[in-house]
This record gives C-alpha cells, sequence and structure tokens, in this order.
C-alpha cells in the first residue's frame, strides 16, 4: 500500500507551484476562483497517489468528500469560530466563505481525474 510514485509527486509539485502562482499573482473572476479549485482536488488526489498505491475510485472518493468537508466548514464559518481570521495562511489554505461553485469545481476536478486515470491506464 505505502509505495513512493515520482510520477505523481512530479505531478503535485507542479500542480503545487501553479496553485502558488494563481493565489499570489493571479487576480481576476475565472482563473483563481474558478480554475484554483479545481486544480486543488487534483493536487490532493496526486499528493496521496504520492505516496499510496491506492485504486481510483476509493482515492478519489476520498478526496472529494475531503474538499466537500472543507467546503462545509467554510459555510459554518471554522476560521472566525477558531479566532483565525486574521491569519492569512489559515485563509488561504481553509478558504472563508462556503459557495455552490467550488462544489461544482471540486466536481468537475475529480472528473477529470477519473478520465486522465481511465485514458492512461488504458492506453
Amino acid at each position: 500500500m505505502l509505495k513512493f510514485n515520482k510520477t505523481y509527486f512530479g505531478l503535485t509539485l507542479l500542480i503545487l507551484i501553479t496553485e502558488i502562482i494563481i493565489a499570489l499573482y493571479v487576480r481576476d473572476n475565472i482563473v483563481r476562483p474558478y480554475i484554483g479549485d479545481v486544480l486543488v482536488v487534483i493536487l490532493i488526489y496526486c499528493f496521496i497517489k504520492s505516496f499510496f498505491n491506492t485504486m481510483v475510485v476509493p482515492t478519489a472518493s476520498f478526496v472529494l468528500l475531503f474538499a466537500f468537508g472543507v467546503e462545509t466548514l467554510q459555510y459554518f464559518r471554522i476560521i472566525e469560530i477558531l479566532g483565525l481570521q486574521d491569519n492569512s495562511v489559515a485563509r488561504i489554505t481553509i478558504g472563508t466563505s462556503f459557495a455552490w461553485m467550488d462544489i461544482a469545481c471540486y466536481c468537475i476536478g475529480i472528473a477529470i481525474v477519473g478520465v486522465v486515470e481511465k485514458i492512461t491506464r488504458n492506453g
């Protein structure tokens, strides 16, 4: 079950760098709010697959449920409850506001994972 995969790790680093660039430099109405959310679930999926030899569907399902959980915490304003509203790292990693569109973006990201995994495993 525990096995390092350099391909997934490389993808993790590439997506992480992309997410950091988006967070630091992109101020728009499409890439930052939507593409970033699509990429974050792909990032988490690749990170898990970097170290664990797990099946695609259970791993993708876990990542999607995790993302839904974080979004639910945003709905209940967990940042404010924990007193972290002035902590920029917490605000960036956990987020501050619930949005149904974020849920849709997470689903799109996991769908992309599923399609790419199917293509690369059959090809």
